[in-house]
């Protein structure tokens, strides 16, 4: 190409970037909400109410809609024990990530347990939301589950 026809050429700035932030949609985005409220919201289908808020029932499919308010309080349903976190955990001392099955619903959400040694916990154990000081409207709402001395 000559000297000539390089500086008739069309030249334009190019950058490359996804500037698309994922949204959560009315259902989950709720449920985010509440949880910066310092609420658990779950939806609910007859008997069945689902924590986290679910935008359809598992079983029959049905778009859900309805939501109800429920406890800061829950049952472990299955745990496992981090002893030594690593850089990703949110947490820096040993706890438990568990399936905790809040008051009121029929669902499990899965969160951390902290505050506690392996040995204090076990399935069937109750617990309660410590909450984040930092409101995100995000999981991270809930810092954690602490285990109730009932």
């Amino acid at each position: 190409m000559s000297e000539k026809n390089k500086s008739d050429m069309l030249r334009a700035p190019f950058k490359l970037e996804y500037d698309y932030e994922r949204s959560t949609g009315p259902i989950i985005g709720k449920f985010f909400e509440g949880l910066s409220n310092q609420q658990i919201l779950g939806t609910k289908n007859g008997d069945n109410v689902y924590v986290p808020a679910a935008e359809f029932d598992p079983i029959t499919y049905e778009h859900l809609s309805e939501f109800v308010e429920l406890p800061e309080t829950g049952t472990v349903k299955s745990f496992t024990w981090i002893d030594q976190p690593r850089k990703h955990h949110l947490i820096n001392k040993p706890f438990a990530f568990a399936l905790i099955q809040i008051d009121g619903a029929t669902s499990s959400i899965l969160h951390m347990i902290t505050n506690c040694n392996e040995s204090d916990i076990e399935v069937g154990s109750r617990v309660k939301v410590s909450w984040s000081e930092e409101k995100t409207e995000t999981i991270k709402d809930i810092s954690h589950f602490e285990l109730i001395n009932e």
